[in-house]
């Protein structure tokens, strides 16, 4: 209970401005400027859109912040504060985050859950509390038009199903893959690993290794979790990760162990590092989502909602699988380059 008391101060502290995350001993950032469309929107603000990432430090949260920055551009009069944990295995600050902006009094919230469940309640609150919500990227246990207004993402059992497809070409229909799994709770990956499992399934010949292990939310953890995997199953041609953290993480074991390019792999999102082992023969293939689309659909609907306009209960923002042979099309140059401010 003192732990949350104290992360809701420090929030509420930054309350109302865009800025970065705190640095890892805990102090808060300097404050910067609120993101809005512009000065003058800045005093004049009537809508205070709050978006509270899983974290703030991959690529993935800073494309949905780019793509939320857009919607706040077009929109006008609209306040955006982007606020997230500072790990993304910290479920009690990610509530603590929900119930200051809660209390503040902001206009809406998008949020992309660290927990299908632990993060259900905030949402109720935020909903009884006439602060609508929208959830991006990752479900939970709970009922849209009820719990929470809108839910838009991935649709991530395709997404893991597409990475199956992937395992199987390259491996000519014939292997042991090794999965990592991400993080317990986390909807969005336990959809990928889903589908990811039903999907190798259907070839009799692939034969999945699932020891049940988990990356955890950074690369460091990933990687000493790829590090005690890779020594455990020796007798395997494919490896699947099904997040950017475990892909990383993993990668780093398997050039650690001169194994990147000989061992398939096959994993999910994108990042410069991960783009540049791709090209390399490094990586056979990464699932790509469209986070800048959810975060600009996230605050659009957001906004859309307190106007008074209708707004789908679940938006899919697509997913494909990028390769060697086409991450230079136009279409995937889109999806795997993060935008811009």
């Amino acid at each position: 209970m003192t732990r949350i008391l104290f992360l809701a101060l420090t929030s509420l502290a930054c309350f109302g401005c865009d800025r970065s995350p705190a640095p890892s001993g805990g102090s808060p950032p300097p404050a910067a400027a609120p993101t809005t469309a512009s000065s003058k929107t800045i005093a004049a603000a009537t809508t205070r859109v709050a978006l509270i990432p899983k974290g703030t430090t991959h690529d993935f949260w800073k494309s949905m912040h780019a793509g939320a920055r857009r919607a706040v551009r077009e929109l006008g009069d609209v306040e955006l504060i982007f606020r997230g944990p500072e790990k993304e295995d910290d479920r009690d600050q990610q509530i603590a985050l929900m119930q200051n902006f809660i209390s503040g009094g902001v206009s809406a919230i998008v949020v992309a859950p660290l927990d299908d469940q632990a993060l259900l309640l905030p949402a109720r609150q935020a909903m009884a509390a006439k602060i609508p919500v929208i959830v991006v990227d990752s479900g939970l246990k709970g009922d849209a038009g009820k719990d929470f207004v809108s839910f838009i993402a991935t649709d991530n059992y395709k997404g893991g199903q597409l990475a199956a497809a992937r395992m199987i070409e390259v491996l000519g229909g014939k292997g042991k893959v090794l999965m990592l799994r991400y993080q317990e709770g986390s909807a969005s990956t336990d959809e990928r690993e889903r589908g990811f499992v039903d999907g190798l399934a259907k070839t009799p010949e692939m034969q999945l290794i699932d020891p049940k292990r988990y990356s955890g939310a950074t690369r460091a953890t990933a990687q000493e979790a790829s590090e005690n995997l890779l020594t455990a199953y020796t007798d395997m041609q494919g490896i699947y990760t099904p997040n950017e953290s475990s892909t990383f993480g993993m990668l780093l074991a398997l050039r650690s162990r001169g194994l990147a390019g000989k061992v398939r792999f096959v994993g999910f999102d994108a990042s410069p590092g991960l783009i540049d082992a791709l090209k390399a023969g490094e990586i056979d293939g990464l699932v790509v989502q469209n986070p800048a689309k959810m975060g600009y659909l996230g605050v659009k609907s957001a906004v859309d909602h307190l106007r008074g306009k209708p707004v789908d209960p679940k938006i899919d923002t697509g997913v494909a699988m990028v390769t060697k042979a086409n991450v230079g099309t136009p279409e995937m140059k889109e999806l795997v380059a993060p935008p811009g401010e």
